[in-house]
């Protein structure tokens, strides 16, 4: 396996991790009250939002051949750690 693939399947497998955590946030906005399920389900929308960007991103990674990949890598990370950071704000507003 390649340093791309190798790249990528990290970056799936922290993917995932963070849909289960965005996934934990939607069952407890579920159980809010009404006003806080607002806001909740808004942080939640948004992260799906960076969770498109980051996947678009993935995508434009997969099909950049040979060493063209490294250029497609920075904005993958770019896009990487804003998802981040709004998970572990999430994460500290669904305390």
């Amino acid at each position: 396996m390649g340093m791309k693939e190798s790249y990528q399947d990290k970056m799936e497998a922290q993917l995932k991790e963070w849909q289960a955590k965005i996934d934990l946030f939607k069952a407890k906005a579920d159980k809010a009250e009404a006003e806080q399920k607002i806001k909740y389900y808004k942080k939640i929308e948004s992260l799906h939002g960076k969770q498109q960007q980051v996947h678009r991103k993935l995508d434009e990674l997969r099909s950049a051949s040979g060493d063209a990949w490294e250029e497609v890598k920075s904005g993958v990370e770019t896009a990487w750690k804003d998802l981040k950071d709004s998970v572990d704000s999430a994460t500290e507003k669904f305390k």
